[in-house]
């Protein structure tokens, strides 16, 4: 469903991404982590086609989209959903209208139709009957899950989550980690989570990839991933205040 081939970024003479490749299958869940200016988010913008490589290719569902048009790049991303950090909602609309907004800008449905996509995404999330309240009226897990459900109302088949766990307790940040498993279990869909939480990683990835300076330098199931010796690796998953299950990593 994604595939990045020898991808690089620059910044005028600061090198962000070096020589980046690797696949994610349809219906994989992959969990990127990877230290402060590791190059996280610069991967996620190119493979949204927000920003463009330097050098190199990246595939999305069969289609090269590194030389494409906005335009085409537009059609491209009607196939994906984004779950932002910090949800991104439109403070002067309601629930329903921020989950409503694309698909009043991007398709011809009529509002009959938009509305019940609106109320089966937000049954989907778990939060039904919703959509008249207003962002400043939800705690953080709500505006995740309403921002999860704008994601997903055009039907994608990849999402891409940007630290969804930041800001949240951990009993949210549970609650959020089962609706990314639930989402790709009920939809199928191919997932792509940016997290710096470790336990969250193990628990809603098939995979784990890690990126250092620039490079992966590992992308191993989580099992797998627990076992590495890699200093690097070590050092990174050290850093952490590792709790429960997590401690034993080192």
């Amino acid at each position: 469903m994604i595939e990045l081939k020898h991808v690089d970024k620059s910044f005028g003479h600061k090198e962000v991404l070096r020589d980046v490749s690797f696949r994610v299958e349809n219906g994989e869940t992959l969990a990127l982590i990877g230290g402060s200016g590791s190059g996280k988010s610069t991967l996620l913008r190119l493979m949204i086609g927000l920003d463009r490589p330097t050098a190199g290719e990246i595939w999305i569902d069969g289609t090269e989209i590194t030389k494409l048009s906005e335009d085409e790049l537009d059609d491209v991303r009607l196939s994906m959903g984004m779950v932002f950090q910090y949800s991104a909602l439109f403070d002067s609309m309601t629930v329903g209208d921020n989950v409503a907004f694309g698909l009043r800008e991007h398709t011809d449905y009529d509002e009959e139709k938009i509305q019940e996509i609106v109320r089966e995404k937000l049954l989907l999330v778990g939060l039904p009957g919703s959509e008249d309240m207003m962002p400043g009226e939800l705690s953080g897990g709500m505006k995740k899950r309403v921002s999860l459900a704008r994601a997903l109302a055009f039907g994608p088949s990849i999402i891409f989550y940007d630290e969804p766990d930041s800001g949240l307790d951990p009993v949210m940040t549970r609650k959020i980690d089962d609706l990314i498993i639930e989402t790709q279990k009920k939809l199928g869909v191919t997932s792509i989570v940016v997290t710096h939480d470790m336990e969250s990683a193990c628990l809603v990835a098939n995979r784990i990839a890690m990126l250092y300076e620039g490079r992966i330098i590992a992308m191993e199931t989580p099992e797998e991933f627990r076992r590495m010796k890699d200093p690097r690796i070590r050092e990174f998953l050290g850093s952490f205040a590792m709790e429960s299950s997590v401690k034993d990593w080192n």
